[in-house]
């Protein structure tokens, strides 16, 4: 029922602006393809993965990366290692980026407006992501980029209906680290989210043996960073290329952060040889993903210990959304005189749309049920956002 009223209400969009932008983002890849073709000294389809390849290693004599079926892969991961050896590769991110972005949202999101209703409504899938957590499409909203200006760009097309209205951004803060803080015990996580600390900025402070007050930004920037990446069970060869440090210091950073950080570091074992011994990962509220493949050998069985330790963090903050979503949706339906509606859920976030006169009501209450839907060691905290769009409401 819930996922029900919240296709049927649907989302406003700004059409004349999507189409602005796509004239725009058309200059843009134009001009880009103009530089890679000067940057590569001869023209070729930049759209070619076999071409790139070509260019990159054949003619440029660039380091090869990893071999697939047709040769060389040229993906985001290998043109981000060789950025800092030539121009071409960040020109070739950057105009890929661009073209994503005009393709998937900018040109298709006028296809999906509604006649009737002016609105996009999205599909929400809730079976899709082993974690749990819901996808969405036609259109696909969950790989909006986050915090570059072309994702903003594209928040700022969907917007609040009517003189008074308002979309309404309530955001999980730091949702996955405070349930591992949870799920784990730890006590320097747990510490850093019960008194209010920047938890990036205590992790810096053990990892580099320094006073809270004196962490750098640089090193908070890195405790950030092996935060998420333990958290996504992220390996030494990652880390390293993530922080551009030598292999041999990202591995030190993920030996100091698990001395450190015990709690984590043996729940995180914990759930492995739990995992295998069950066949399955399961979250907070018991929701099971099973893995047979963790008893296999290679690539798929370090996918399935990846998801063994990321499942219960990623799939209990989808319980916890989804529980919120439910008591939120039935305490709205007690007040048929509140107008206020839920119209999209992405990551850790639910966005509404409302007006004026009722936005301390609405934000009283979500805020309310989404900080206590499921009662953890660790305060839950929410960031809420507000304007005419919903790039506003991230603001």
């Amino acid at each position: 029922g819930v996922l029900v009223r919240m296709e049927r209400a649907g989302v406003k969009v700004d059409v004349p602006a999507l189409n602005a932008m796509s004239r725009s983002l058309g200059d843009q890849c134009a001009r880009l393809e103009a530089e890679i073709q000067e940057a590569a000294g001869v023209p070729f389809n930049v759209n070619s993965p076999r071409q790139v390849a070509e260019i990159l290693f054949d003619r440029l004599k660039l380091p090869r990366g990893r071999r697939t079926k047709d040769g060389y892969s040229t993906d985001v991961e290998v043109l981000e290692s060789l950025a800092p050896h030539h121009a071409l590769p960040k020109l070739l991110l950057q105009h890929r980026q661009y073209q994503k972005l005009k393709s998937t949202y900018v040109d298709a999101l006028p296809r999906f407006v509604h006649r009737e209703t002016g609105r996009v409504h999205a599909t929400f899938h809730q079976t899709v992501a082993s974690t749990g957590r819901l996808s969405a499409s036609e259109p696909s909203l969950q790989n909006i980029p986050i915090r570059s200006e072309e994702g903003r760009a594209i928040r700022k097309t969907f917007i609040a209906e009517g003189k008074d209205g308002l979309l309404v951004s309530f955001d999980y803060s730091q949702i996955e680290l405070r349930v591992m803080a949870h799920l784990s015990g730890d006590s320097v996580l747990a510490e850093a989210f019960r008194s209010g600390g920047d938890v990036h900025r205590t992790t810096a402070a053990r990892l580099f043996g320094v006073a809270l007050e004196d962490v750098t930004p640089a090193q908070r920037a890195q405790a950030k960073v092996v935060n998420f990446g333990v958290l996504y069970g992220m390996g030494p060869a990652r880390l390293a290329r993530e922080l551009n440090l030598s292999r041999a210091l990202a591995s030190a950073f993920i030996e100091e952060y698990r001395r450190t950080l015990s709690g984590v570091a043996s729940y995180l074992d914990q759930m492995l040889v739990l995992a295998r011994q069950r066949g399955y990962a399961e979250t907070i509220l018991k929701r099971r993903w099973p893995l047979p493949a963790l008893h296999e050998d290679g690539a798929r069985r370090a996918e399935a210990e990846r998801v063994a330790v990321n499942m219960p963090i990623q799939g209990s903050a989808a319980d916890l959304i989804k529980v919120a979503m439910v008591r939120i949706d039935a305490l709205l339906r007690e007040r048929p005189e509140m107008k206020s509606r839920l119209i999209l859920q992405v990551h850790d976030e639910l966005l509404f749309e409302t007006s004026g006169e009722e936005f301390e009501t609405l934000k009283t209450l979500v805020t309310d049920v989404m900080e206590h839907a499921i009662p953890l060691r660790v305060p839950l905290e929410v960031h809420v956002g507000y304007g005419k769009t919903w790039a506003d409401a991230h603001a």
